[in-house]
């Protein structure tokens, strides 16, 4: 579900034109936030507080209709400001004033309000929209909307909001959502959060969902069809919500077997993590060929083909990882990816463990002896891969040596307090690795320049496996299985589980 965003030499270019002041001193809102992967991504001069979301959608036609609110505060004095959005708008209002509007690149809507914005000013943006979402492609014919025989789903990495509904589109700028959809009797409706409220009048019903803890845009999710729904409750209380396309075929068994086990196993990541950041959780599974998924913040969608070589609890540990790292405490920058899918990579690594099957320093052992120096995974930085390698193996597997790498360097008590404490003190924020490291080092008492940037930001592969070091390496390390050229290296049982997960980064197919 994840799809790679080229971004046009003419759109970068765009962001270095310098826009003359006006006489009063307003001047228009960058057209991107300059992030160093997707620099026309986000806008300039204002911060989102809060989007509401009404639609209606007709499953036969495909067409989507909506009304989207944001509310906002400017950073600077505008003259102009830009959203990020796809579809055909129609009317926008600007604190209740009609403004004019216009479109330019992939996915730019530039508004000037009939009176400029001051800085420190809150702003009400209402944007009208009609259009036939599947149609619609950018980047070079990517689509974040997918059809399904009784519905739709949009769910998608970097990008994926432009497709239902205009926003500051990058993960720096978080808000509340309010998620509203009318659709034809016999429909569902799934998003984030929890479900506020149904209501039915005249063969239509509007289902209503909300998510009050800060979300980014790229995590908010829309699925629409036919659902089987499930409803419970974790064993601390926790609401869970999970749905199934009535039409899973051979993999609904199996989906169901991984994604009903999402209460004990969030309760289970809390141990590690800390306390879960949202109101709800649960998972979706619609009838789409794709084998991805994505960590849509307490709501992650799964592919059925994730399933079709039977039930990977590791997939759903690996997703609901993310809430914690990735949703609660987002990218500053996509570059600091490794924040993400490092972490949760490594949560599989914890829960090969749980499972006796492989522990953590067994499976980095194994991801070490098993590629050779020559292999190109290891010219792969998973602390700044590079857009075309963002979602690279090496960021996951790579990605969570490093962390075992940090376990023995510091030592079991003071990594768990970091894994504990570095979401718990970050929570609904924003962070880069170099304060990562600052917290880590903080915690742990030591310098950790040295560990991170051999595992993070050297384009080749270490001298020396991530093997406990000092004392501990004494008793109890060995050379890594398969460190020396004539002997093979020891697959852990869990391995095969594990790399079933591999397609969650994958473009949508």
């Amino acid at each position: 579900m994840r799809k790679r965003l080229i971004v046009s030499a003419a759109g970068a270019l765009s962001l270095l034109l310098a826009v003359p002041a006006s006489a009063s001193g307003f001047q228009p809102g960058a057209d991107g936030l300059g992030d160093p992967y997707y620099p026309t991504l986000g806008n300039g001069g204002y911060r989102v507080s809060h989007y509401d979301i009404r639609l209606k959608y007709q499953p036969a036609t495909d067409e989507l209709e909506g009304t989207t609110t944001i509310l906002a505060t400017a950073t600077q004095n505008l003259s102009r400001f830009n959203l990020d959005f796809a579809l055909k708008v129609s009317e926008v209002r600007v604190n209740g004033r009609a403004a004019s509007f216009t479109t330019s690149g992939d996915q730019e809507l530039e508004i000037t309000p009939a009176r400029p914005l001051a800085k420190g000013s809150q702003a009400t943006v209402v944007v009208r929209y009609k259009d036939v979402p599947s149609t619609v492609t950018r980047y070079g014919g990517y689509t974040a909307w997918r059809r399904t025989p009784d519905g739709a789903v949009v769910a998608g990495e970097p990008v994926s909001a432009g497709w239902w509904y205009p926003s500051n589109d990058h993960p720096s700028d978080k808000a509340t959502f309010d998620v509203s959809v009318l659709v034809p009797d016999g429909n569902q409706v799934i998003s984030n959060g929890v479900l506020a409220g149904t209501s039915s009048q005249a063969g239509w019903t509007r289902y209503s969902w909300r998510e009050n803890k800060p979300q980014a845009t790229y995590l908010a999710t829309l699925a629409i069809g036919k659902f089987d729904i499930t409803r419970d409750t974790t064993a601390s209380g926790l609401p869970v919500y999970n749905a199934y396309s009535k039409d899973l075929g051979g993999n609904a068994a199996a989906a169901r077997a991984s994604i009903e086990r999402t209460g004990e196993l969030v309760d289970w990541l809390s141990g590690y993590f800390g306390a879960y950041p949202f109101s709800s959780v649960g998972g979706y599974v619609a009838n789409t060929t794709s084998s991805g998924a994505l960590e849509t913040q307490t709501r992650v969608s799964y592919g059925p083909g994730l399933f079709a070589k039977g039930s990977n609890t590791s997939v759903v540990v690996h997703e609901l990882a993310h809430q914690w790292y990735g949703d609660s405490v987002s990218l500053a920058r996509w570059s600091d990816i490794w924040l993400n899918e490092g972490f949760a990579r490594y949560a599989q690594f914890l829960w090969s463990e749980h499972e006796d099957e492989g522990t953590a320093q067994e499976l980095a052992d194994y991801v070490y002896a098993s590629r050779p120096a020559d292999d190109p995974f290891w010219t792969v930085k998973p602390g700044d891969p590079g857009e075309e390698n963002q979602f690279s193996l090496a960021v996951y597997d790579r990605g969570a040596v490093a962390l075992q790498a940090l376990r023995n360097t510091v030592g079991e008590e003071k990594f768990f307090r970091i894994l504990k404490g570095w979401p718990t003190e970050r929570r609904y924020g924003n962070a880069t690795i170099p304060e990562f490291q600052a917290y880590a080092e903080k915690v742990s008492g030591q310098k950790l320049g040295d560990v991170l940037n051999t595992w993070l930001f050297t384009a080749s592969k270490p001298a020396v496996g991530p093997v406990p070091s000092g004392a501990a390496a004494a008793l109890s390390a060995s050379p890594a299985p398969g460190a020396d050229a004539g002997t093979p290296a020891v697959e852990p049982k869990s391995w095969k589980k594990i790399q079933e997960t591999n397609s969650v980064h994958e473009g949508g197919r």
